[in-house]
């Protein structure tokens, strides 16, 4: 593998749901000359705002965004893809004499574009439909059994019930013959790793602070109109669950919800906050494990109330002094300020 790509006016900043990120970017923005690239798998659909918690209109006039909205539910967007334009915006950003700065928490999107691409085959939409059936046949918690047989390494860090994964895994097995985990270990020339000036990582402490972040950002998000959201969706008529759009934390549950009843109960609105809360938990969970394994990350607690200092501090150290300003007296005001 290549050595990493170095790219000193790249930042790289990573988190679970919930733990902050926005905030923490638009903080860095009001300071520096920075431009957004999006890190994040569900931002990237169009008409699916409320349940992604993706950056307002007014938030994006603010502050230049990247790979947002750019493609239809009913598309896919890859890892791949996603490494391959992350760094032609790094680029290009960068000639406009900007930051950029690297904001999300798909973690396999991280892992594209900093640890390089693996060299894997397409997917095969027929192979992926038989997988499927076979799931609809047997249930996923069977072809994860399955896939522990054949490839070990890749069913020990999956979930019983990660289709999208599992199916991707034995899709691999299939096409190639050889385990997913025996492939991870080479990587393609194409699109090499890149190493930003730093890998911020916001990890809360108390996992109880993120857990009930979660909880009040869902009920945010259901007194918006989630549902009325996922309703939108599904009378389209061209959108099902299996899509990777409709596979997000929060439409899966929702859409379930009103596969089963719409209008929904009192007792079935209440099942469905439990069970996308307890969604999100396990997001935030598999995100820290994965941040977890970055060795070279930069940890700042994101539940500490000087969170946002400590953070505006660590970026002066790499991009110097704010644009406009005396590092000491930006700081000063934003001294106190927690993550929200």
């Amino acid at each position: 593998m290549s050595a990493p790509t170095p790219n000193t006016r790249c930042i790289a900043l990573a988190g679970p749901t919930a733990s902050g990120k926005s905030a923490a970017a638009l903080a860095i923005a009001q300071h520096w000359p920075v431009e957004i690239v999006s890190v994040d798998s569900a931002l990237v659909y169009r008409g699916m705002d409320i349940g992604t918690a993706k950056p307002s209109a007014t938030e994006q006039a603010a502050v230049p965004h990247h790979l947002i909205d750019i493609r239809d539910p009913l598309q896919a967007y890859s890892a791949a893809e996603f490494a391959v334009d992350a760094r032609h915006l790094i680029g290009q950003i960068n000639a406009r004499g900007r930051n950029a700065l690297l904001v999300g928490g798909s973690m396999l999107y991280f892992k594209a574009l900093l640890q390089g691409l693996d060299d894997l085959p397409r997917a095969d939409a027929a192979l992926r439909l038989a997988i499927e059936s076979r799931a609809r046949v047997h249930g996923w918690p069977a072809l994860h059994a399955e896939l522990a047989q054949q490839d070990p390494a890749t069913a020990a860090r999956l979930s019983v019930n990660d289709a999208q994964r599992i199916a991707r895994a034995l899709e691999v097995q299939t096409l190639t013959g050889q385990p997913l985990s025996a492939l991870h270990s080479g990587r393609s020339t194409a699109c090499g790793p890149l190493a930003p000036a730093a890998l911020i990582a916001l990890e809360p402490q108390d996992r109880g602070w993120l857990h009930q972040r979660i909880a009040e950002r869902f009920d945010t998000m259901q007194a918006a109109g989630l549902l009325a959201e996922v309703q939108r969706l599904r009378a389209r008529g061209d959108l099902h669950p299996a899509l990777p759009s409709m596979r997000c934390v929060g439409y899966r549950q929702a859409w379930e919800l009103l596969a089963a009843a719409d209008p929904p109960t009192p007792a079935q609105l209440s099942q469905w906050r439990e069970r996308s809360i307890f969604a999100t938990r396990q997001l935030a969970k598999r995100q820290l494990t994965w941040l977890r394994s970055m060795s070279e990350r930069q940890v700042l607690a994101a539940d500490a109330p000087d969170a946002t200092p400590r953070l505006l501090q660590t970026v002066e150290r790499l991009l110097g002094a704010p644009t406009g300003a005396a590092a000491c007296g930006l700081l000063a005001a934003d001294a106190g300020q927690a993550l929200r």
